[in-house]
């Protein structure tokens, strides 16, 4: 788990000599097994570069409240790190095998993101290795600033994080939970919109602030409240289910380490696919396999075996799509939004989280201040035989930009060249990757993003 900076040192030696092994004019790409991505990627026939010991945590800052992580260090062993000492990072995505660097070149969201916004706004400072083999330290006012401002969202595309220093909040060790239904989702975004206003709902202090629209009638959002108060806590690693106790408890409270990882045991609601919400199977699976990234393994395999598609064509289904998915959209095109997904596509759950943004990031544009709200649906729908790829995905697509909105890139995308360059920061992009890739050793975000090589 922790590194120190000697290990950290020989741990970049060996990935900038495994750079200088990748032949001249071959693309350079990490030699990674793991991924959370949901996106097909081009398969690496030559070497990568190995981020081999550059997975823990090199230093912590008590007193700054700060830390120093290598980039490929996940989440999971970040919070075991510092939560000891009272401390998270300002943002702690959902799932715990997320890295640090994935979820800033990626970008990351979770229940505090309407306070704290995406992680990559609590990074002080990175070194990055870039496309032409350099170690670089980038901050937000330093000779580098131009790499820091676009490296959120990039992907890859202007290069890896070795080094990412990082603010750190202080946290008491318990949660409280208030699940508050809202009559439909306009009210649900008055609410919302509130919340981030004046950071308190009916007189309580909201640390932490997400939802769950069961149908379009049945929406609640979970108001989150730091507390050392003593109280009785669930336990959502065991029989139950934390999901549906959103529905079904008006309050509860968690230990912040469950609180941290409640949607990671269930991979949100998606375990229910592998029969791991069954209350027998439940019982016979084991709780250390119960996380997202043995479901991940689960899916894997299907995709390299074809058992749902063996499964689809006895049961003469005519095709599946994966829509697999987080859009944003402005607060006040949620309702429309929602609607229309209603009508056209019918995934439900999904899951609501609200976020602000505090500066400009060119390859996702979001207006500083404004709320935004991320929706994430997981699953597949039947679609015609004769159904072009992308079908639904696209229709996604489109109907996201006509509100205003943007989709993460972890999953499958479909846009032509010319939107996706306007959407996501082409010009920016392309002005830093002249300074830093001159040779263009790295795949362009939309070669990554949309033709996966």
């Amino acid at each position: 788990m922790f590194t120190g900076w000697e290990a950290h040192r020989a741990a970049v030696d060996t990935l900038v000599q495994s750079y200088r092994a990748i032949p001249r004019g071959d693309r350079v790409r990490l030699a990674k097994k793991t991924s959370n991505l949901f996106r097909p990627r081009a398969a690496s026939t030559g070497p990568g570069l190995d981020v081999t010991g550059l997975d823990g945590v090199i230093a912590i800052d008590i007193d700054a409240r700060t830390a120093d992580v290598q980039g490929v260090c996940t989440y999971e062993d970040l919070v075991d790190a510092v939560l000891p000492h009272d401390l998270i990072p300002y943002v702690v995505p959902q799932l715990r095998t997320i890295t640090l660097g994935g979820a800033v070149t990626g970008l990351g969201i979770e229940s505090t993101s309407f306070r704290n916004g995406l992680p990559h706004e609590s990074v002080l400072e990175m070194d990055i290795l870039t496309g032409d083999g350099q170690i670089v330290t980038a901050t937000p006012d330093g000779p580098h600033a131009d790499l820091f401002e676009a490296f959120p969202n990039s992907y890859g595309s202007l290069g890896y994080a070795t080094r990412l220093r990082i603010k750190l909040e202080h946290v008491p060790q318990l949660v409280t939970l208030r699940h508050v239904q809202m009559a439909d989702a306009a009210a649900a975004v008055a609410a919302i919109e509130q919340i981030c206003e004046t950071g308190e709902y009916l007189g309580q202090r909201v640390d932490g602030l997400d939802g769950t629209a069961f149908t379009p009638d049945e929406i609640y959002l979970t108001l989150a409240h730091f507390t050392d108060e003593p109280q009785h806590v669930s336990d959502y690693t065991g029989q139950q289910v934390y999901y549906r106790s959103i529905a079904q408890r008006e309050t509860d409270a968690l230990t912040m380490y469950d609180y941290l990882w409640r949607w990671d045991t269930d991979w949100f609601w998606c375990s229910g696919a592998f029969g791991a919400q069954q209350p027998l199977i439940r019982r016979l699976w084991p709780r250390r396999w119960r996380r997202s990234d043995v479901f991940h393994q689960i899916v894997g395999l299907d995709e390299r075996f074809g058992i749902i598609a063996t499964l689809d064509r006895l049961k003469k289904v005519p095709g599946r799509e994966r829509v697999i998915q987080d859009i944003e959209v402005p607060a006040d095109r949620l309702p429309e939004f929602l609607e229309w997904f209603d009508a056209e596509i019918g995934m439900r759950p999904v899951w609501l989280c609200p976020l602000r943004t505090t500066g400009s990031w060119p390859a996702y544009p979001l207006a500083t201040g404004e709320t935004y709200i991320n929706v994430g649906f997981w699953g597949t729908v039947v679609v015609p035989a004769d159904a072009p790829p992308g079908l639904v995905n696209r229709k996604v697509e489109q109907v996201v930009s006509g509100l205003g909105g943007h989709k993460s890139l972890y999953s499958e995308a479909f846009y032509d060249h010319e939107t996706f360059e306007t959407m996501y920061g082409g010009k920016a992009l392309e002005d830093v990757r002249r300074r830093y890739d001159p040779d263009a050793r790295l795949s362009t975000l939309y070669e990554k993003a949309v033709r996966n090589s």
